[in-house]
């Protein structure tokens, strides 16, 4: 009885999530044919997003790091884990071993879900938001910005907060090049800016 409990909790929800119907009937034809592969395996995909916080002042103010973890928990729909300072700076009060961050890694559903988000919620409330840099790849297909603010997320409510926090959202593709992963984030609906195709 208590194993079939448990195992309700952890149903997945049903139904496949918008934007991975997206990718699967839209945007992977779309770059077969502008790639010219015939396997689907070859077709470039998201593989991760990786989402961290760095909470300098948590050195000094232990609240500010639980409440970054609260939030990023609601955003990303996981629990995060704290990430460790690696060396001491006496002129910043740190030592080593010191939570100082959190980071969340998203793959399957949860993945595709936080981008839909991201793409149709999150960006748009971005004050005077003019697109994304289109030149932010890493040189291996992988595309990485950064939100100024927590707030920007629906889900989040801006009384529970004391202070703004930002994020670091790293994109990781199977893309070869960067022009690849290009071509695939803005199918999937991420708004770069038209400027700076021609840097890699």
């Amino acid at each position: 009885m208590a194993k079939k409990t448990k195992a309700a909790v952890t149903v997945e929800p049903a139904g496949t999530p918008r934007m991975l119907e997206h990718y699967v009937n839209t945007v992977r034809p779309q770059l077969a044919e502008a790639f010219g592969r015939a396997n689907p395996h070859a077709i470039p995909k998201l593989e991760k997003i990786v989402i961290n916080m760095g909470v300098g002042v948590a050195t000094t103010e232990k609240k500010y790091l639980e409440e970054a973890i609260g939030a990023l928990t609601q955003i990303a729909g996981q629990k995060p884990v704290a990430t460790l300072s690696k060396a001491a700076v006496s002129g910043f009060k740190l030592r080593e071993n010191l939570p100082i961050g959190c980071k969340v890694t998203l793959r399957g559903r949860r993945m595709y879900e936080f981008l839909d988000r991201l793409v149709s919620l999150a960006l748009p409330r971005v004050r005077d938001f003019r697109g994304l840099s289109s030149t932010a790849f890493d040189g291996h297909g992988n595309y990485s910005l950064g939100l100024s603010e927590q707030m920007v997320f629906p889900e989040i409510n801006p009384d529970k907060y004391s202070r703004p926090q930002g994020m670091h959202i790293t994109l990781v593709t199977t893309a070869r090049t960067d022009d690849e992963a290009r071509q695939f984030l803005r199918a999937m609906g991420m708004p770069l800016k038209k400027d700076g195709d021609a840097a890699a």
